[in-house]
């Protein structure tokens, strides 16, 4: 996840899906740079890359971008009968081959390879080694020449590289705050994989404030424990660099939206009670405790 700087956006005029494609663009060109240095002494650079998911407020207007499965989530208030509750709107699309049009566009991108996208160890990868078909880095997947090399024939299959076939093009939504948006859920694909984007939004939207990114976190890994009939605690005890092999990793941000009575503003970090049934905790106007941020990841 990262921010676009506002000096950059000031440069250019201003936020605009324009601005934020450019930046993505910058972040690419500087990596594979960094890459192109770096290759000849640590050659398994050109195999790093990274999920980017952006998310920026700018005069009532949401923006959102992303490269790979990482994912954002508003929670939006609605009203069923005489109760509140909440529904969830996912905001970003998914770039994973696990779906049938994203596998479609990667054997556009090279529709030489009849291997380029293929059935392995349980789930569909490109080449036979990654899933997400858009990213920042991963230069070996875009570079040829970077694939040719031999410490990369390991991992690939008869048919050579032709072409890039991952791309650092974002998806990007524009869309206007409402009065009933309540929150955001900016989450890893770590988190998507245990919770459905309405399990989040519910426990968001039930749940206090003040410690809500943990809580994701704990009933994604609750529901990894139960896919491996263990405890939660059981899995907590395993070594992180072996929990890979029983959850991807998490990620979690949540943003809360409240809106001003009386006002066209969108303001972060102020508690607007009236906007979420959520009990109300450290954000009470009566709370003597200090504020904590309200971006918790881990």
């Amino acid at each position: 996840m990262f921010l676009v700087k506002p000096e950059f956006a000031l440069e250019q005029g201003g936020l605009s899906p324009d601005v934020i494609k450019k930046a993505f663009s910058a972040t690419e060109d500087e990596f594979v740079r960094l890459v192109k240095q770096a290759f000849p002494v640590q050659p398994q650079i050109a195999s790093v890359g990274s999920c980017c998911l952006f998310g920026a407020i700018a005069d009532d207007t949401l923006y959102v971008a992303n490269l790979g499965d990482s994912r954002a989530v508003l929670g939006r208030r609605v009203v069923n009968g005489k109760k509140n509750a909440a529904t969830a709107e996912r905001l970003s699309t998914d770039h994973n081959v696990a779906a049938e049009e994203v596998r479609k566009e990667v054997k556009a991108l090279d529709p030489d390879d009849s291997h380029i996208v293929m059935y392995c160890r349980g789930v569909w990868r490109i080449k036979g080694i990654i899933q997400v078909s858009r990213s920042i880095g991963d230069v070996y997947l875009k570079k040829p020449e970077f694939y040719r090399d031999p410490i990369f024939r390991q991992f690939g299959n008869a048919i050579p590289l032709r072409r890039p076939v991952m791309t650092a093009e974002p998806s990007i939504i524009v869309r206007k705050i409402k009065p009933q948006d309540l929150f955001l859920i900016f989450a890893s694909d770590g988190l998507w994989e245990q919770l459905s984007d309405e399990a989040a939004v519910d426990i968001v939207y039930n749940s206090p404030r003040t410690g809500i990114a943990k809580k994701l976190v704990r009933a994604a890994l609750q529901e990894a424990a139960k896919k491996r009939e263990m405890r939660y605690s059981d899995i907590k005890k395993i070594a992180k660099g072996v929990r890979r092999h029983f959850h991807d990793d998490i990620t979690v941000v949540v943003i809360y939206l409240d809106h001003q009575k009386n006002s066209s503003n969108t303001r972060l970090g102020n508690c607007s009670i009236e906007n979420t049934t959520a009990p109300v905790d450290i954000f009470s106007l009566n709370s003597v405790e200090p504020k904590e941020p309200l971006l918790p990841t881990t």
